[in-house]
């Protein structure tokens, strides 16, 4: 089944290819991931509409960064958040529960994990408890003003069913991505 097909070795092989690299190449590829992520989720912020499918790609930078190191992953995923205080701070409360933690999540769930499906649900459960809290804990609108920020139960099951779809969607593109990557960073 295609759920249950195990990672690639080459990804474990390249993680273990990439802490040989200095202290020094790791920290400049974190500044490049976290201004990357940054810039995209500011996106969302400084361009209304377009830069919303910006904005969600500030996963990528987060994810391919915890896939090498889940270290390298925690401080661009922290450094990204200093960089929003910055440039755009009415994204703060938006990318640590939501593209920010499903990057990091996934990412680090390559190093614990080998099936896809494994690594799809840990996306899904921290994606889902990061929009539930902002949604139910902090009533912050992320999914917009026609979702009541009371809890239901059909709203609990769409944000399932997207954070599932979504998910899933970015363990594929950070396996592709992380193909073409690993021969210029490694």
């Amino acid at each position: 089944m295609y759920f249950l097909k195990s990672i690639s070795d080459e990804i474990r092989l390249s993680q273990i290819l990439f802490n040989k690299h200095k202290k020094t190449m790791k920290l400049i590829l974190v500044s490049i991931f976290a201004g990357i992520a940054a810039i995209l989720q500011a996106a969302g912020g400084f361009l209304p509409g377009i830069g919303y499918f910006f904005s969600a790609l500030a996963t990528a930078p987060i994810l391919l960064g915890s896939m090498f190191s889940i270290p390298f992953g925690v401080k661009s995923y922290f450094l990204t958040i200093i960089l929003l205080f910055i440039i755009q701070p009415t994204e703060l409360i938006v990318f640590p529960f939501t593209t920010g933690l499903l990057g990091l999540g996934i990412g680090a769930s390559f190093h614990i994990f080998r099936k896809r499906l494994s690594l799809i649900v840990t996306g899904t459960i921290l994606l889902m408890l990061g929009v539930m809290s902002l949604l139910f804990i902090f009533r912050f609108p992320v999914l917009g003003p026609a979702v009541s920020d009371s809890f239901s139960f059909l709203t609990t099951g769409s944000i399932f069913l997207f954070a599932f779809l979504y998910s899933w969607l970015w363990v594929e593109i950070a396996l592709i991505i992380f193909k073409k990557l690993k021969m210029i960073i490694i």
